[in-house]
């Protein structure tokens, strides 16, 4: 699904150039959950926002389903970025709305009716198990609450890609586990490629594939590095 191909980013400051990524090629493939770890500063979330462009390379190839998004019109990766969510470590959630109306959200803009709108939001409360706080705002809402919340409005639009920006950072361990098990339970029965950044190597379980950044760099690559039952994790 995705293929990074010598991809390089760096940026300018006050004190000189910073070398965020450095030359990185990779391939993630469809359906795969594909953990990205390293250390604070390694990388990790700017190797990331590579993959949507939301930083732009200033050299190398992002392709995404065989198209090089480097090279597509400003309307063309419009439409190629509707099919990839983005989770962030601070939930973003809208306080002046409800947890049915923060998921419906993406949904407006697509232009549905209201009666699919509501279908497709009160499927996704089930699947994160929140259906009986539709109504409550993300003030009464626990962290790892907010999350599932998070979660479940970034696949409202049914994206093929999920990429999730340190999404345990703003939790404890004990509920980061909770929530990465509702994400891996969710994305599996949606067949979702997903891609998540960490910095905690108790939470690289999560992944069919998982690479270790460092200071901008790919350091080591490993397939299937433990069971996959989140649960086994110690905390």
């Amino acid at each position: 699904m995705i293929r990074l191909e010598h991809v390089t980013k760096t940026f300018l400051t006050k004190n000189g150039n910073v070398h965020a990524v450095k030359d990185v090629s990779l391939e993630i493939q469809d359906g795969e959950i594909f953990g990205i770890i390293g250390f604070s500063g390694a990388g990790k979330s700017t190797l990331v926002r590579c993959i949507n462009l939301l930083e732009k390379p200033e050299s190398g190839s992002v392709i995404f389903e065989g198209k090089d998004l480097l090279k597509l019109s400003d309307k063309e990766l419009r439409a190629q970025r509707q099919q990839m969510g983005m989770i962030f470590q601070h939930f973003n959630l809208m306080r002046s709305r409800t947890i049915y109306e923060n998921i419906a959200f993406p949904l407006r803009h697509m232009r549905l009716k209201e009666e699919e709108i509501e279908k497709r939001v009160m499927s996704l409360l089930e699947l994160i198990e929140l259906k009986d706080r539709k109504d409550s705002y993300p003030s009464q809402l626990s962290g790892g609450q907010k999350q599932r919340v998070a979660i479940a409005r970034a696949l409202a639009k049914n994206p093929k890609l999920l990429l999730c920006d340190e999404p345990t950072g703003a939790l404890d361990y004990k509920t980061g586990k909770q929530v990465l098990k509702v994400l891996q339970d969710t994305c599996r029965k949606q067949k979702k490629t997903v891609v998540v950044i960490t910095h905690n190597l108790a939470l690289t379980p999560m992944g069919d594939k998982v690479i270790k950044v460092r200071s901008g760099k790919i350091d080591s690559i490993e397939i299937n590095p433990s069971p996959m039952d989140i649960d086994q994790i110690e905390y």
